[in-house]
């Protein structure tokens, strides 16, 4: 099928071939018919993504600053790799859209296959001619409305939300500044709410457009002719709310509209526009201020976007989705009209000019539609073969034929496709040889895409069993979600293949009992992604600690950053928390250093007066090893991020011996003193030997570095490090023989 998508790094646009999605879980397979550009939002991302690096820097000075506190700690080629790794993403563009359902997905009801449904969100309802919709941005298009009118449903979402937030009564004096798509959506929300409502805008034909919808009076949007209009509508009082849907970096409309607000009136912003108060005017009125967040409670929340968790309505009465099946009910009862206001209607194929005629910025635009052949159905082949990325100046190669396997050479799927793996574990495989790489399946067939022809896959896809069914295919590299990891290592070691899965190995004890069950009936082999224990200064350490005897006191100290709430690693599903999926590779760590296996775990909270409130975000772990060593794992999101990130001490028969953020590291005994690496050089967290090392052992059909009973002792010490929180007390695990 074919979509819309742009470089961020360069700017280009280009209408690319990507597999079809998938069906999943809570979510809608959809045909479309109509997508709407958003003249407003997607020009403002064409203008960002085609700015030069130092023109994006000057936009998000934040972000620079992120990089500059990376380099401190972690070097200057970490920070510019991963720097330049977020950079080089593929943007999929639009967000509003209607179309016909194809395929439903498990857990989703009221939808059959043939229903006419509108769609929203940024990366679901995008420019493609079949696009992948969870639950909660959908609705059933009403009787008597159109697909075009249908398709503008994400539009109507964030004007009716504004005009939520507004919290207008009927009969009050409402100003619209700013009479763009969403602005002349709005007054005539407005109007159905029983509002009498002032149009203001710089262009006199958007004046009397907004009149001829409805509105009762209309004005420029600024100065004292602004003033003046406002005192007339409102016979002196001025106006009960304004609502901003102007896209201005100036910081006028607000300074109007607390010019022409009564006192106690109220401002609401869902546009683009500068946010600098005029605290003398909102002082002397009183006046309440508030920034429009979309089209309205569960947009940017997973459990609503991804996982189809309604809110109940007793409690938010207005939801995203909600908000849009008011919209479609407005359109069908007459009182949205759209036609007046789609101005341009394109064929989907022309798409890269329509954006090249906006950004030219010599036409106007307001309502704009891209038409999709209705005819014929796209192909929903999810797996095709690609070409890989053209040098400068140079036209992209024909696509590969897939190739007959190389002699000596380890054959490579990968199972996601995500910031880590094209930031970090694909450039460090890469740099290793003996191996090929053949397919890549991820959830995104334009994430799947761009990866393969960055990287040289033979081809990518939009499911798993591409890869995990594959008999071209020697290694499975899993490089999911941490709650799919179990499944799918257990299914790949069924088929007989390699497996690397990054880590954890499981996020509960069942998962964890299917993939042993799994690793003793099956041939394969498998490795867990603990990359630390192979960073040169921690082998550089292990070296001169082989001929130390123990017990040893290990300290490990990880200030990682705070989490952000919405993460999917907080998830007890998709991510098991912080000390499942992340502390797991310091319990790992721990077992390298002293060459010995848990056997009681106890953690403690640094949650103020025993809250459960961060409870797994920053806490101490102590693991007594069979051999007697201790180790102790801080682990806090609490820190500053320009602090190093990573500091290992080891303590033991007469030997001293430290790892500085995986930089540098330092050894002492009996009076010597030994030194690995430099602390300006950048962090090595040991991920390339980790490549090596495994691709060397599926080459040779050798072991693979670490034994699988340790990945399990690993595994079950987080366990019981959650465990031990919950009931505030030591956990004993089962006795276990030290690692060969």
């Amino acid at each position: 099928m074919k979509q819309i998508i742009q470089s961020y790094r360069t700017g280009e646009l280009e209408l690319a071939e990507v597999p079809a999605p998938g069906p999943s879980a809570g979510s809608l397979i959809v045909r479309t018919v109509c997508s709407v550009v958003s003249v407003g939002t997607e020009r403002y991302m064409l203008d960002m993504a085609k700015k030069s690096l130092l023109g994006k820097a000057m936009s998000r000075p934040d972000l620079v600053r992120q990089v500059v506190a990376k380099a401190r700690t972690e070097g200057v080629g970490e920070a510019y790799r991963q720097a330049m790794g977020r950079l080089d993403n593929p943007v999929p563009l639009g967000y509003s859209s209607a179309g016909v359902v194809l395929e439903i997905g498990s857990g989703v009801e009221g939808f059959t296959v043939g229903d006419r449904v509108a769609c929203s969100g940024s990366g679901y309802a995008s420019h493609a001619e079949i696009v992948r919709v969870p639950r909660n941005m959908a609705e059933k298009i009403p009787e008597g409305v159109g697909f075009e009118e249908a398709a503008f449903v994400t539009l109507g979402g964030i004007a009716i939300h504004g005009v939520r937030l507004a919290e207008p009564t009927f009969g009050e004096r409402v100003v619209v500044l700013g009479l763009g798509l969403l602005g002349l959506i709005a007054v005539q929300v407005l109007k159905a709410a029983g509002c009498k409502v002032l149009g203001a805008d710089v262009d006199p034909d958007k004046v009397r457009r907004a009149i001829e919808l409805g509105a009762d009076a209309g004005s420029p949007a600024s100065g004292a002719e602004l003033l003046a209009a406002v005192r007339a509508f409102s016979g002196g009082e001025g106006a009960d709310a304004v609502l901003i849907f102007a896209a201005t970096s100036s910081n006028e409309p607000i300074e109007s509209a607390a010019e022409v607000c009564r006192e106690r009136g109220r401002i609401v912003v869902p546009g683009l526009v500068g946010l600098d108060l005029p605290r003398k005017l909102f002082f002397e009125k009183e006046l309440v201020f508030r920034v429009s967040r979309a089209w309205g409670p569960g947009l940017y929340d997973p459990n609503y976007e991804e996982r189809g968790l309604d809110y109940p309505a007793p409690f938010v009465r207005w939801t995203a989705r909600r908000n849009l099946g008011e919209y479609l009910e407005l359109v069908a009862s007459g009182r949205i009209r759209m036609s007046p206001l789609i101005s341009h209607r394109f064929p989907f194929a022309s798409a890269v000019e329509v954006y090249d005629r906006l950004l030219a910025g010599k036409e106007r635009f307001t309502g704009v539609l891209l038409q999709y052949p209705v005819q014929t159905l796209p192909p929903m082949e999810r797996r095709f073969e690609v070409a890989p990325l053209a040098g400068a100046g140079r036209a992209a190669p024909a696509p590969p034929t897939p190739a007959a396997p190389v002699a000596g050479k380890v054959r490579v799927g990968l199972v996601g496709g995500g910031l880590f793996a094209k930031g970090t574990l694909l450039p460090a495989l890469k740099a290793v040889e003996g191996h090929t790489l053949v397919g890549i399946a991820t959830a995104s067939g334009v994430s799947g895409r761009h990866v393969a022809r960055r990287y040289g896959f033979s081809f990518c896809a939009t499911g798993e069993d591409a890869i995990l069914d594959s008999p071209d295919v020697d290694l499975v590299m899993i490089l999911t979600r941490h709650g799919s990891h179990a499944r799918l290592a257990a299914r790949a070691l069924r088929a007989g293949k390699s497996v690397f899965v990054e880590k954890p190995l499981a996020i509960d004890e069942e998962q964890l009992a299917e993939l042993i069950e799994a690793q003793a009936a099956s041939s394969g082999r498998l490795m867990v992604g603990f990359n630390r224990r192979f960073a040169p200064t921690t082998r550089a350490a292990l070296d001169l600690l082989k001929d130390v005897s123990g017990p040893f006191i290990v300290t490990l100290r990880a200030n990682t950053g705070p989490l952000p709430r919405e993460s999917w690693v907080h998830d007890p599903y998709e991510g098991g928390g912080p000390i499942i999926g992340e502390a797991c590779h310091f319990v790992d760590l721990a077992q390298a250093l002293t060459r010995s296996l848990p056997v009681r775990v106890h953690a403690k909270s640094a949650a103020a007066g025993g809250s459960s409130k961060g409870a797994t975000n920053d806490v101490v772990i102590t693991l007594e090893m069979a051999d007697g060593s201790l180790a102790t794992i801080v682990y806090t999101t609490a820190g500053d991020k320009t602090f190093p990130r990573e500091r290992v001490e080891i303590f033991g028969g007469g030997a001293a011996c430290s790892i500085e953020n995986f930089r540098r590291m330092s050894f002492s005994r009996l009076g010597r003193s030994r030194v690995a690496g430099r602390a300006w050089t950048s962090v090595d967290r040991g991920y390339r030997e980790e490549m090596r090392l495994m691709i060397e052992a599926v080459r040779e059909n050798g072991a693979f570095p670490v034994p699988f009973e340790d990945y399990v002792a690993t595994t079950r010490a987080t366990f019981a490090a959650v465990e031990s929180l919950r009931g505030r007390r030591p956990i004993d695990l089962p006795p276990c023989t030290s690692p060969s």
